[in-house]
């Protein structure tokens, strides 16, 4: 069987091929793993120190059409979790590169304010999201001292100072 020969002449198509600088470049996504407890200080921290090196390689990427989030964190200390949602959001507006969240297994309290930092947010059924807030757990011992005969005596400095005083009675 004889194969016909090619054609020597090479079209703008076949010639793209060939010649890869006037390939025009797939876009490209970066990915930034948001993954761990958010804290100033520990080795595998998430802190805007430990991190602002991989988001601004993240929105340096040539050709970059978006930045996406990867995101598995319990959260923890939220002034860490505001600076590092502040860079993302920054460099977003400065590149104007939209930016999409994605909860793996948790986006919870400092974690969901991660996710925030995304135009949009996508999570499984399964994802622990949400939680933004503190809770703090107490007992209340009033009738225990009334009963015992016991006067308690607090001096703050503040209004709110004792506000969580598990011998006072509990103020709405």
């Amino acid at each position: 069987m004889v194969m016909p020969m090619p054609s020597p002449y090479l079209g703008p198509m076949a010639l793209r091929d060939f010649l890869p600088f006037l390939k025009k470049p797939a876009p490209v996504v970066a990915v930034l793993r948001l993954d761990g407890v958010i804290s100033a200080r520990g080795r595998r921290a998430l802190s805007l120190a430990g991190l602002a090196p991989q988001i601004r390689r993240a929105f340096s990427q040539r050709g970059l059409a978006a930045v996406a989030l990867a995101i598995n964190s319990p959260g923890g200390a939220p002034v860490q979790s505001q600076l590092i949602y502040r860079r993302i959001r920054q460099l977003a507006a400065e590149k104007n590169v939209p930016v999409i969240a994605f909860a793996e297994d948790v986006a919870a309290s400092g974690g969901y304010w991660l996710a925030l930092a995304g135009d949009e947010i996508f999570a499984e059924d399964t994802s622990i999201l949400g939680s933004i807030g503190v809770i703090t757990a107490s007992f209340g011992f009033t009738d225990l001292i009334r009963r015992l005969g016991i006067e308690r005596r607090v001096y703050t400095a503040g209004e709110n100072k004792s506000l969580l005083d598990p011998f006072s009675a509990e103020d709405p």
